[in-house]
């Protein structure tokens, strides 16, 4: 299974993508909230949302651990986001995905360059050398794809 085409992008999610490619490299650091300084997966939807006026630039979730709990984590999301049903997945949306079996991580859904769908995501790693990165959605990020959520003010 792969990730289907993704349809022609409106401004706003043009926008999001722009923005999050623009964090591209940006060192992976715990709650960071510096682009091109220090982001974390969930800094990276919220910067990008603050940047676009999506949220008040005061928005901030905090206090989350390392590995953070799973339910913590789909209750914030639908708290501040739209729920979505996973098919209808679009550049621009934010992607809740699990390593093993609880949701703990988020990145933006991309056009990716050679087709189909990318996510673009802080990524932690244990040589300390996580950055931002945009890779490809496919079949075993698709099995991994816990919930999908758009973010506040995107039709």
């Amino acid at each position: 299974m792969t990730a289907p085409e993704p349809p022609p992008m409106d401004d706003v999610q043009s926008a999001i993508v722009a923005q999050a490619r623009s964090y591209l490299g940006t060192p992976f650091v715990h709650q960071g909230r510096l682009p091109g300084v220090a982001l974390d997966c969930v800094g990276v939807p919220i910067c990008v949302a603050r940047a676009l006026g999506l949220v008040d630039t005061a928005f901030d979730i905090r206090g989350y651990p390392r590995q953070p709990d799973g339910r913590t984590l789909l209750a914030l999301c639908g708290q501040h986001m739209t729920r979505l049903d996973a098919a209808a997945m679009r550049p621009g949306d934010v992607a809740v995905i699990r390593f093993e079996r609880v949701p703990q991580h988020l990145g933006i859904v991309a056009p990716y360059v050679h087709g189909g769908l990318s996510l673009i995501h802080a990524l932690g790693t244990t040589d300390g050398k996580g950055r931002v990165v945009e890779h490809r959605i496919d079949a075993d990020t698709l099995r991994r794809l816990v919930a999908v959520y758009r973010l506040p003010g995107v039709a």
